[in-house]
């Protein structure tokens, strides 16, 4: 793996510009690349949490097995995710994670992420902001799966499934690939596999969702979210800049105590100092 082709640089260069050392520090976690298959456990609920892992080419999804024999998905990840970070403070998995498709893991111990803690504040920050927003998406949908109809809760996760594919450049002009069947988009939605048939049906008899088997095209993206009631502030990319001031970082790694107005953008020294 080398810098230009590791996804999880990519996704932190999107908040920041990273030194070197950072990148070095990143592409530390893709150094064990693993090829998976379509259907792969990568860990089942309740094992021990021993490893997380990135995932670099292809989608994954979490799951909790049910009572009942069915399962829900939780969360699909796509390639420049990190999965298993709301693990990271119990001794055993929350949740199962499974493949969509084939694709390339690569695992990395709790020892990897206390090095980059003890490094680099600017990418202890970003790691923080990656899990809080993880779970950001999770209360998204139950917000939906509790108080949606089912054209909204498809709607809303085609339109979720667009911004996010777009922001990796695998979108374009309202185009882009779903490798998930039915079963499992209404194991992510609470719906049957029916229910997911009929609803795709109204929304191309209605021009809103065109899906020829894994490609989905949405004619008027902005129609499908209004549907949704969609509200994107839980997707916002936006980390605070002062989690990436290297002389807030400084400071911090020294010790220091600094007033975070001193730091505002656009406040001088010199105005600092009176």
């Amino acid at each position: 793996m080398n810098l230009q082709d590791s996804a999880i640089v990519q996704q932190f260069q999107q908040h920041c510009s990273l030194t070197e050392e950072e990148k070095v520090l990143l592409l530390e976690l893709e150094q064990n690349p693993i090829k998976v298959n379509a259907g792969d456990i990568i860990w089942q609920e309740n094992s021990k949490v021993d490893q997380f892992c990135t995932i670099s080419q292809g989608w994954a999804y979490s799951f909790r097995n049910l009572g009942d024999g069915s399962r829900q998905i939780l969360k699909v990840y796509l390639p420049g995710d990190i999965i298993g970070m709301r693990d990271f403070a119990f001794s055993n998995r929350l949740a199962g994670v499974a493949m969509i498709e084939e694709g390339v893991v690569s695992h990395f111990s709790h020892e990897h992420l206390l090095k980059i803690f003890r490094h680099s504040t600017a990418l202890t920050a970003g790691l923080f902001a990656i899990a809080c927003r993880q779970q950001a998406v999770l209360t998204e949908r139950l917000i939906y799966l509790a108080r949606r109809t089912a054209q909204q809760r498809l709607a809303h996760f085609l339109y979720e499934m667009y911004l996010r594919l777009g922001r990796i450049g695998a979108a374009d002009e309202g185009r882009f690939r779903l490798p998930l069947s039915q079963e499992q988009l209404g194991d992510i939605l609470g719906l049957s596999a029916v229910h997911v048939s009929r609803t795709f049906t109204a929304f191309r008899e209605e021009g809103l969702v065109l899906r020829d088997r894994h490609r989905v095209t949405l004619p008027d993206p902005e129609a499908l979210a209004q549907l949704a009631e969609f509200d994107g502030g839980y997707l916002n990319d936006a980390v605070p800049a002062l989690f990436f001031d290297r002389e807030w970082q400084s400071h911090m790694l020294a010790g220091a105590t600094v007033r975070s107005e001193d730091l505002m953008p656009g406040k001088s020294k010199a105005a600092s100092a009176d």
